[in-house]
């Protein structure tokens, strides 16, 4: 099917950023302590940069529609490339959920304190169609939506910094920030890791929907190095603003974005109407989190289901937009039975934010480890193709840094399902795997049929 050729560079810097920048990653990242500082930049010198720049590659030497399919199909074949696309999608199938916890406690701490958990349950199934409506509209209208969410976090990020300045001026630090605090503690960092490197994922995105890009060759590669340097640089300050403001052992994974506005701002009067404002703003782009991811990985499932590789309702389409109907409406029913199934299963928001959270980690991950393995045989296979960019050095240097971003993600994983500490988290483990042998009889049904 034809698509048209709506996304420019503005709109690439401001769907990575949509994508990539997430609140909810700097309260998780900075309940390391002052150590995640180090973190920060140490992961962002050997592996956000490197991916980056791979991702640049890929998406310009390779514009294909679905993005991570289409490359790890040249590199591995149809097979293999649909197992990441299951990865990919059903991860956000249970991610979507999360963020819907997210949107539900911070609305619940604004608007209505004793807010059930069946209520935001409720509240997490309306966001998920809500994700499908804006993921089935034409694409000229639905980018909208995480543009405004990018320029929305610019504003709310900026405040923190901004707000922590002052804070700082007047009261000090919270925690001690002293080059002794932000030296790495192995005992207590390694189980908030992988959020950290989860916030860094995302720049392949936007290349799901490279018919859809105009000049890709061209505006991949400087969209994503521009968002790429915004990104970095915002989850450092704003993690540092954030132990700037709030003790360590206070800081709450689903709450602490109002409670760190609340004590830069204050709870009453203009300062209390600035925070409420923010904290809307900041609602507002969990949904708009969601619905960009979808629109990547709903993409990506489309092209496996037309190439018969899922199931046949993947592959519909609308006629008139172009867009991925039946992949958007799996996504909504898969995250509406998820969403009410681990309803049951937590005590909490917080429990169920951290549950499915780790939960959808460990799929989110595999897809880019496929990634990282395509990129490095597609070097190797492919030397002589045209690269409008491509990462520099002697030959071995791009294999090199694909390889050390491939040892990260797979440590990751390894983080994910065990926590130093606590041990085996098995149903982490076990969910995860259920999820990868019902890909695995789906792909094989699939192609059955198509055959």
């Amino acid at each position: 099917m034809d698509h048209q050729k709506v996304i420019g560079k503005r709109d690439i810097v401001l769907f990575c950023i949509s994508a990539i920048l997430l609140i909810d990653t700097v309260a998780t990242g900075a309940a390391i302590g002052a150590s995640s500082i180090f973190w920060w930049v140490f992961l962002g010198v050997i592996f956000f940069v490197p991916f980056s720049l791979i991702s640049a590659e890929l998406g310009c030497t390779y514009p294909d529609q679905g993005g991570i399919y289409a490359w790890v199909q040249r590199a591995f074949g149809a097979r293999w490339a649909t197992r990441v696309t299951w990865s990919y999608w059903v991860n956000v199938a249970v991610w979507l959920p999360s963020l819907s916890v997210l949107f539900a406690g911070i609305f619940a701490q604004l608007f209505w304190p004793e807010m059930p958990l069946s209520a935001q349950i409720a509240v997490g199934v309306g966001l998920s169609w809500l994700t499908v409506l804006v993921n089935i509209i034409t694409l000229e209208v639905g980018k909208w939506v995480p543009n405004i969410g990018a320029i929305i976090k610019i504003i709310v990020f900026t405040a923190v910094i901004c707000g922590a300045a002052f804070y700082y001026s007047e009261n000090g630090a919270a925690n001690d920030l002293s080059l002794a605090a932000i030296a790495p503690d192995l005992s207590d960092g390694l189980q908030y890791l992988p959020v950290i490197i989860y916030g860094m994922l995302g720049f392949e995105l936007i290349c799901a929907g490279s018919d859809e890009i105009q000049n890709p060759e061209k505006n991949v590669p400087s969209g994503v190095l521009i968002s790429g340097a915004i990104i970095i640089c915002f989850y450092l300050l704003a993690t540092v603003a954030v132990l700037v403001a709030v003790p360590v052992q206070d800081i709450n994974l689903v709450e602490g974005l109002v409670d760190t506005l609340t004590l830069f701002f204050g709870d009453s009067g203009i300062g209390g109407a600035f925070v409420t404002l923010l904290a809307i703003g900041a609602l507002y782009t969990f949904f708009s989190n969601g619905a960009t991811w979808a629109m990547g990985a709903n993409r990506a499932a489309a092209e496996a289901a037309i190439e018969g590789e899922l199931p046949a309702f993947f592959a519909v389409e609308s006629k008139s937009r172009g867009t991925p109907v039946g992949a958007a409406i799996a996504l909504g029913i898969s995250s509406t039975i998820i969403l009410v199934l681990y309803g049951f299963f937590a005590g909490s928001n917080q429990d169920l934010f951290w549950s499915l959270f780790a939960f959808s980690g460990v799929i989110f991950i595999i897809p880019y480890v496929g990634m990282m393995f395509a990129y490095i045989k597609l070097r190797r296979t492919d030397p002589d193709r045209e690269r409008p960019f491509k990462v520099g050095g002697p030959s071995w240097l791009p294999l090199l840094l694909a390889s050390i971003c491939s040892v990260v993600l797979i440590l990751t994983i390894i983080l994910f399902n065990y926590v130093p500490g606590d041990g085996m988290q098995w149903k982490v483990f076990w969910g995860a795997l259920t999820l990868l042998i019902i890909g695995e009889v789906i792909v094989h049904t699939s192609k059955t049929k198509s055959n």
